[in-house]
């Protein structure tokens, strides 16, 4: 380690610093590049995240850390890292929702990833998708038959978007869709950090009997820089805890039905 490493005085500089490339990186980056990027040791670079958490701008997950609530969402593989527990309880209820045979549209999302996951004892489901993930752990198994949306596969995330996917969706009616989302708040309803996610989870929406948003209690209050869509237009919020109150109220006020994943709602 440097002298200038263990040098109090550095740490806000770095802290910037820190900040800084991972706005370069797109909000994201791994411990590693960035003791790299600076030229200072993994464990400088732990304790100035550390500092940065603590100040509410950044959240660390296993070998990584990225910017708190950015506009940017981050890859799907630090998602994946985030809140897992959770993820697997909401998944196992979800997947208890759906029946042998059952045709449903999964979207690009890392609690999707788990509901996948969570069916794989299912047979002969009907699966329509746009995300790699899904596609990859449901086809090939089980009498499945998966149908996956065309277009350009996105670096971050393997899912497809734009106007051949969304062509592609509306062939197709299913019984559930089941559509994950960036930040649920009170005042917006559920939100997402990207156009072509939010025009594609409309669409699905529109082709579906029953419209699932899930969504971990870490989403709750956040905000996204896109509206979905009017939240009376979903029927069900599966999360893993009970929301706040304001948030409660919104959805009674909408009339979308709170399933809390593990316990008897």
């Amino acid at each position: 380690m440097s002298v200038s490493d263990q040098n109090p005085a550095h740490a806000n500089h770095r802290e910037r610093e820190i900040l800084e490339e991972l706005r370069l990186a797109g909000g994201a980056s791994r411990i590693q590049f960035l003791a790299e990027r600076l030229a200072v040791s993994e464990e400088t670079i732990r304790r100035n995240i550390r500092a940065l958490e603590a100040n509410g701008l950044v959240t660390k997950v296993h070998g990584g850390v990225h910017i708190k609530d950015s506009a940017v969402e981050q890859p799907l593989h630090y998602r994946m890292n985030e809140n897992p527990e959770a993820k697997r309880l909401i998944a196992a209820r979800v997947a208890g929702m759906i029946q042998n045979g059952d045709a449903i549209f999964l979207d690009i999302g890392s609690t999707t990833a788990f509901i996948a996951v969570a069916l794989q004892k299912h047979q002969n489901l009907f699966i329509v998708t746009n995300a790699v993930s899904v596609a990859h752990t449901l086809a090939t198994r089980n009498g499945n038959r998966v149908f996956f949306a065309g277009g350009e596969l996105r670096g971050h995330d393997g899912g497809a978007f734009g106007m051949e996917a969304i062509n592609f969706l509306r062939r197709f009616t299913v019984r559930h869709a089941v559509l994950s989302v960036g930040a649920v708040n009170a005042t917006s309803g559920f939100m997402l950090h990207d156009f072509d996610e939010a025009e594609y989870s409309r669409e699905a929406a529109r082709r579906a009997e029953h419209r699932v948003i899930v969504a971990d209690s870490h989403k709750f209050g956040r905000s996204a820089p896109i509206v979905i869509d009017d939240p009376s237009t979903y029927d069900m919020l599966v999360t893993d805890e009970r929301p706040p109150a304001d948030i409660e109220e919104m959805l009674i006020r909408n009339q979308v039905e709170l399933v809390v994943a593990g316990r008897g709602d």
